[in-house]
């Protein structure tokens, strides 16, 4: 059997193909070359084709062509014979390239004829073909289309042209990508710094953070670091604020009576919670009281200036209280600890910076001798 060729038909343009509306529908006329073998003369074709745009990669297409023929040379009277194909389709609009928007399409149909001669029958009918659609407004365009049929007994190449009207509501654009960049100018691109803001000149990790160290050179990192500008050589704690030795202490309270003594207690943020490193503080703290049964300890109470000032006042209070309940319950009696709330009222640093506020936040040791 014969078979013939699928030749794509090209066409230019000037105005873009506007492919956003929901619906296609396209009335349409062509030519039709039968195979031959069955005595079928070409045929003129008349049809339309609806399609739906969704967003796969194979669009829905309905598309019934029409034609009337005559069975050459085997009947005498030459019986006009009518054709419909009903065929659906799958088609794929590729990007347009200007004004033209390529094609293809797959699919399968059913052929039906009122005369049957020649072993031509009724049957079902695979298709494939190639276009292209060029504007000629937003939603109209010229259709050229090549579309070959094969069937059981014969195939056809139908050569089809038609006037595409598109309509109905159109998709949402997609916005664009932005365009990624380094805005705070640290190396590190804006889609991975998880530290927008860093100031220029900032060493920073992979992620635009700073680079942890220790400005103070006391041997705790800044990122923990609650006392950063201590002198160096001091002995500090975990958290790198000054260690107050208990002959300190003592020296202090033969000399000023009644001493304060900041005790460097550090609390989680917000929190009348003693952190862990703080507690071995405490504990000194409360042996001090035990050996020296001559001075009582009232427990006071700072807070930076963030937040209210009642608000602040009520956290002094709570924080002193854990650290006297803390005394308690390394032996002291309860009677030689009271406490005192200052709030923010008592600042010994300024509260315009971290380190200075990390130097408010405080808990101080009054000695009161019996």
């Amino acid at each position: 059997m014969k078979k013939l060729l699928l030749i794509p038909a090209l066409m230019l343009g000037s105005i873009a193909m506007a492919k956003e509306y929901k619906y296609e529908i396209t009335p349409i006329i062509g030519y039709n070359r039968a195979e031959g073998n069955l005595n079928l003369k070409d045929q003129f074709l008349t049809g339309a084709e609806f399609q739906l745009n969704t967003d796969t990669l194979l669009k829905p297409e309905l598309s019934v062509l029409f034609t009337n023929t005559d069975y050459e040379e085997l009947v005498p009277a030459n019986p006009s014979t009518d054709i419909w194909r009903f065929a659906i389709n799958g088609v794929h609009d590729f990007d347009a390239i200007g004004a033209i928007t390529p094609l293809v399409k797959i699919g399968v149909g059913y052929e039906t004829l009122n005369v049957h001669l020649a072993d031509n029958k009724d049957s079902v009918f695979f298709n494939a073909g190639a276009g292209v659609k060029a504007a000629i407004t937003e939603n109209i365009a010229l259709k050229l289309e090549a579309v070959y049929m094969n069937k059981r007994a014969d195939s056809n190449l139908a050569l089809l042209a038609g006037i595409n009207f598109a309509f109905g509501p159109k998709a949402q654009e997609v916005p664009p990508a932005p365009i990624d960049g380094d805005d705070d100018n640290d190396g590190v691109l804006n889609s991975v710094d998880e530290c927008p803001n860093t100031p220029a000149g900032t060493k920073v990790n992979a992620v635009g953070c700073k680079i942890d160290g220790d400005d103070d050179n006391d041997g705790v990192l800044n990122s923990v670091d609650e006392c950063p500008n201590t002198p160096a050589g001091t002995s500090v704690d975990a958290v790198g604020c000054k260690i107050v030795a208990l002959t300190q202490v003592v020296e202090a309270a033969a000399v000023v009576c009644p001493p304060k003594i900041n005790l460097h207690i550090n609390f989680k943020f917000d929190s009348s919670e003693i952190k862990e490193e703080s507690k071995p503080r405490v504990n000194e703290f409360s042996e001090f009281l035990k050996c020296t049964p001559v001075y009582k300890a009232n427990i006071i109470g700072h807070t930076d200036a963030v937040g209210s000032d009642a608000y602040n006042l009520k956290l002094s209070d709570r924080r002193a209280n854990a650290v006297k309940d803390m005394i308690v319950k390394y032996g002291v009696p309860a009677d030689k600890v009271s406490t005192t709330a200052k709030g923010e009222t008592e600042p010994i640093a300024t509260n315009k910076t971290s380190e200075g506020r990390a130097q408010n936040r405080r808990i101080e040791a009054e000695l009161i001798k019996n």
